[in-house]
């Protein structure tokens, strides 16, 4: 059985957040405001079924899906592009990539002790985020 994600998860390390963000062709204030954000994450797992909840005080996201199904995914509040999305398991990690306008996207998601670690891909950019988990 894969490793349990459950739980919520609050931002403790964001190395090259702002070359994603270029990355992404998102306007400069934007990317400013943004950096200073700390993200909480609630990941809801059943089984094969995931939701993800990334929660700020600027804007706040939701995804949910099942390993190995693709679907329409709009970025909305990152970026607003549509993509069509499949998330796998490759081992304990959690790997989605994201078909779209924007070349090599998408992210991976794995835990090591009490950190849930995020890279983030797009085009030649990548940003890595650790997250620790609450009490």
């Amino acid at each position: 059985m894969p490793v349990d994600y459950s739980g919520t998860w609050n931002l403790v390390s964001n190395v090259n957040f702002e070359g994603y963000m270029v990355a992404l062709g998102i306007d400069i204030v934007t990317r400013k405001i943004a950096a200073l954000l700390k993200p909480q994450k609630v990941i809801e797992q059943d089984g094969e079924c995931f939701t993800i909840m990334t929660s700020t005080t600027l804007r706040n996201y939701e995804c949910s899906f099942k390993i190995g199904e693709e679907y329409r995914e709009v970025t909305t509040g990152m970026d607003n592009r549509t993509c069509q999305t499949v998330v796998t398991w490759e081992n304990d990690k959690l790997v989605c990539v994201q078909k779209g306008k924007k070349k090599n996207r998408g992210w991976t998601h794995w835990i090591q002790g009490d950190e849930l670690h995020l890279e983030l891909t797009c085009e030649d950019s990548v940003c890595k985020q650790i997250y620790k988990r609450t009490v």
